[in-house]
């Protein structure tokens, strides 16, 4: 896994040396993160923080790469007398966005991420790697300045088991999902 993160950091490096119009900058916020496709997982709030960097492709059009941490998981409810109990899931996200300025202030953004996970609490059989596909807005209040609300969209289970596990039969896919608040600072 660390040589997998070191060559996506690698290229992304590459990448920005080569750029014509890249500017970099730190990002931080609030996730709001469940586990879709459990009926009984309730939201759990955690935190995302990182670094991108915005490459100006065409005109209104960039690319923006991150690296991200953020914590994700879910909260179930105990049933039968059980405590009710908390799944946290921490990931080295990777995300590359198509993000365009509609305006100076007003942005959108669109693209897939691969997450790494790095920690996990009380959950068995967890995958390694995470595929999502992101969508989101952002506001620009100064040129530095700006906060954005994204919602990432599992597309892989986050459970590492076939139908048939522990003698129940499982037809969903456990995945990912993400809303964040975020505020981000621009060098």
């Amino acid at each position: 896994m660390k040589k997998i993160i070191l060559a996506a950091i690698a290229v992304m490096v590459f990448g920005f040396a080569n750029a014509q119009k890249a500017r970099f900058g730190v990002k931080g916020g609030l996730n709001i993160a469940t586990i879709g496709g459990a009926n009984d997982a309730n939201s759990l709030v955690g935190f995302q923080l990182g670094g991108f960097a915005e490459i100006n492709v065409w005109k209104k059009l960039f690319i923006q790469p991150e690296l991200v941490y953020s914590a994700q998981g879910a909260k179930f409810d105990g049933y039968f007398g059980d405590r009710d109990y908390t799944v946290n899931l921490n990931y080295i996200n990777i995300p590359v966005l198509a993000k365009y300025y509609i305006t100076k202030e007003f942005t959108v953004e669109a693209g897939p991420q691969l997450g790494f996970l790095v920690a996990s609490k009380n959950i068995e059989d967890e995958k390694s790697v995470d595929v999502a596909f992101n969508l989101g807005a952002g506001y620009n209040f100064t040129d530095n300045f700006s906060v954005g609300i994204r919602y990432t969209i599992g597309l892989s289970s986050v459970y590492d088991y076939d139908d048939y596990y522990d003698g129940y039969y499982y037809n969903d896919r456990y995945t990912n999902n993400v809303l964040a608040l975020t505020a981000a600072y621009k060098f």
